[in-house]
């Protein structure tokens, strides 16, 4: 069954259902897939490839498009590649609901690249912990399987309109690439100035911005405002540290364990405020008293940084060296500085064919929530390019109610203070309290029937 609704904006650009924006009409899909288009096959085009931006290329392709997929350094997943983490606390229900919903492809992906299973940490359950020096080869097997068309080292630094809908983008090169739809994935980490009026400036992290140049928001081009009404933007959740610089005996249990806990010295402490951090979910006092160490092929630490004479008074660290980012001891990228205005089917306010994921949905942290957002704008791009009805992700499911729980909590200054995971801080607890979030992969398998949305991103809408 479908419902068909318009929405409108509120004051930070958000859109509250129930109310009219003018020109842009919506369909939210609740139900079965329409039958294949004979339309020619449109061309979507991605600007940042991340994990979101790798999804919602993954997802337009799989939809029928042809995808150009634009990447300003000369790796894909950015913090992907320090990353690591999966199926943490609601993590899994998520992951568990896109599989059901037909985005399999880079869940699948991943599995071959995970190091531990059902790694518990505190505040965290049924931890899964993939290998960032595999992940990124096993994504690009993905991308080329779909016959993606990646542009690295390719800056998107502008748009181009007619009217409200976006035509081409313009790369750093004076390269303009026309496409029928457009998905700004680009993050919210750099550039150098950010980082510098926030803490101490450029740490060298694995965004690179002084080899690549500035991360460019492309949709300024157009006019829109990102910028959030208070500030938001925090330094990253973590730092890694070379494996081989930490002792043999700490070595030994991460391996075999995938995590260690250090009870840290009276004389170290932390001094990161819970406010700098934008992995709240790290904010207990565990992650105060106690160095959390995971396995993620080198060692992720779980704290933004440390200086490393301090790091190195902590018994088996005496060696320990950063990896990323570089200067560890100083401080960290920032991120969280810009939201994009935008409805529940990522669809960017104002415009017919543009669509945002990952960070620049706004405050939205972790690879899950941006393989969530790059696979429903990716879809739903192709969808606007046909000039079909959009899906929108209904709050049944974790994942819609994720979606609209951010979005209703943006509408207030309050709101803008947090930062918003699966994971954990104050979504989890939402969906504890809700029952949303479980491990019963009977029960997800079916919310997502009942939804009618099972294998809805695996539907090819285009023919040939």
């Amino acid at each position: 069954m479908a419902v068909t609704t318009k929405t409108g904006t509120t004051g930070l650009g958000m859109t509250r259902p129930g109310t009219a924006e003018p020109g842009i009409a919506r369909s939210v899909v609740a139900g079965p897939v329409p039958a294949r288009t004979a339309i020619g096959r449109p061309h979507v085009v991605v600007m940042g490839a991340g994990w979101a931006g790798c999804a919602a290329a993954v997802a337009a392709a799989l939809a029928g498009a042809r995808v150009t997929l634009v990447e300003r350094t000369d790796m894909i997943l950015g913090t992907g590649l320090v990353g690591g983490i999966m199926k943490n606390n609601g993590r899994l229900t998520a992951a568990e609901e896109l599989r059901a919903m037909g985005a399999r492809a880079l869940l699948d992906a991943i599995e071959p690249c995970l190091l531990h299973r059902g790694v518990r940490f505190p505040g965290h359950e049924h931890a899964s912990l993939y290998d960032v020096t595999r992940i990124e080869s096993a994504v690009l097997e993905v991308l080329a399987a779909f016959e993606i068309d990646l542009h690295l080292m390719s800056t998107c630094t502008g748009l181009a309109r007619d009217g409200n809908r976006v035509v081409s983008a313009k790369l750093g090169t004076g390269e303009i690439i026309g496409g029928d739809a457009f998905i700004d994935a680009t993050g919210t980490a750099g550039p150098r100035a950010n980082c510098r009026s926030y803490r101490s400036g450029c740490v060298m992290c694995i965004l690179r911005c002084p080899s690549f140049g500035p991360r460019i928001s492309p949709l300024r081009s157009l006019g829109i405002d990102e910028t959030p009404r208070v500030p938001t933007a925090a330094t990253s959740g973590s730092v890694k540290v070379l494996k081989s610089s930490l002792s043999r005996d700490i070595v030994q249990l991460l391996e075999g364990n995938g995590v260690v806990e250090i009870p840290l010295p009276k004389s170290v402490s932390v001094a990161v405020a819970p406010s700098e951090k934008s992995c709240r979910q790290y904010t207990s006092d565990d992650f105060y008293k106690k160095l959390i160490v995971l396995h993620t092929g080198e060692a992720k630490v779980m704290v933004p940084y440390m200086p490393l004479r301090t790091l190195r008074s902590i018994p088996g660290l005496s060696r320990a060296r950063f990896l990323d980012p570089c200067s560890g001891g100083l401080g960290n990228s920032v991120r969280y500085n810009a939201i994009t205005p935008h409805d529940l089917t990522l669809r960017v306010t104002g415009f017919q064919n543009l669509f945002c994921a990952g960070e620049k949905v706004g405050l939205v942290v972790g690879h899950t929530e941006a393989i969530l957002t790059g696979t429903l704008a990716g879809h739903n791009a192709v969808r606007s390019a046909l000039r079909i009805e959009l899906v929108e992700i209904p709050p049944t499911l974790m994942c819609g109610d994720f979606l609209s729980f951010v979005s209703s909590r943006l509408l207030s200054t309050e709101g803008l203070y947090d930062k918003y995971t699966f994971s954990g801080s104050v979504y989890l607890e939402h969906a504890v309290e809700s029952g949303m979030y479980t491990t019963d992969s009977q029960v997800i398998g079916d919310r997502v029937r009942d939804s009618g949305l099972s294998g809805i991103f695996a539907a090819r809408l285009v023919d040939g």
